[in-house]
């Protein structure tokens, strides 16, 4: 009795194989944040992936300025081979971090966006480097708070711009402490109601327009999409992520030192 399916694979060949399955039983798919390679998705919903990244190099980058630093090494820590979704966002921020004149130091991927590897992944990464990055591009909060770990460990934090995605809480108290110098802000609701409606639409047999399309690079094929504008957010924008009501000043306000940073930049 299903007219409609939305998956969010966790690798696209398993994903790609219920899709099949799916559209074999003339089912209709929508692939949900992250796109299924090989699938057979009849439209895609998600943020512009190239665009977190590029939001994610370019507050790299204008951390990186703030430093005094406009040249020399970067580290990426990206997300997990197997999703596609890690492969544009590394897109979007080496992009921007190369045209900026720094250059790619080491350039590590982390399985299942695993943080506990991360850890491991980028303390031999600094090792190698003997420390020596002007800043640490980290494809989401996890990582992030993993590299950030690390640099704590070795009395760099803040000192070394690290960025993330998601705006978790605890990539919000680390962008307002300064350790974590901005985040990815992606309102969960809009993509949900965007998915929503395209769902209830093919379900009633109408085809819906969408705003782009993506490139599906296994089978060569363009996915109609629903592409929406992710958020740079800096000490100074938490307070939007609050306003819209993706978390609470309550969650980020929790010591001393966030609470002094909360009233510093208006969290409330």
């Amino acid at each position: 009795g299903v007219s409609v399916l939305m998956i969010v694979n966790l690798d696209s060949e398993t994903g790609a194989a219920c899709s099949k399955k799916a559209v074999a039983q003339g089912i209709k798919t929508i692939d949900y944040d992250r796109l299924t390679l090989g699938g057979e998705a009849s439209y895609y919903v998600s943020f512009d992936n190239v665009a977190v990244g590029t939001a994610q190099g370019e507050g790299l980058v204008k951390c990186m300025q703030a430093n005094g630093k406009t040249e020399g090494p970067v580290a990426l820590l990206n997300g997990s081979p197997t999703d596609n979704n890690a492969t544009l966002f590394k897109q979007g921020y080496e992009k921007v971090i190369k045209d900026a004149g720094y250059t790619i130091a080491d350039d590590q991927s982390v399985p299942d966006w695993d943080n506990t590897q991360a850890g491991t992944i980028f303390e031999q990464m600094f090792t190698k480097a003997k420390g020596n990055f002007v800043g640490v591009d980290a494809a989401n909060d996890g990582l992030g708070g993993a590299v950030v770990a690390v640099l704590e460990k070795n009395k760099l934090a803040g000192q070394i711009p690290v960025t993330g995605q998601d705006a978790t809480d605890e990539g919000l108290q680390r962008v307002l402490l300064g350790t974590q110098c901005m985040t990815v802000y992606k309102a969960i609701k809009a993509e949900a109601d965007a998915a929503a409606k395209l769902a209830i639409a093919l379900s009633k047999g109408e085809t819906p327009a969408v705003t782009g399309k993506t490139a599906d690079s296994v089978t060569g094929k363009d996915v109609p999409s629903e592409l929406l504008v992710p958020v740079g957010i800096f000490p100074e924008t938490v307070k939007d992520v609050v306003a819209d009501g993706f978390t609470t000043a309550d969650k980020l306000c929790t010591t001393p030192e966030l609470k002094a940073a909360c009233t510093k930049y208006g969290v409330s």
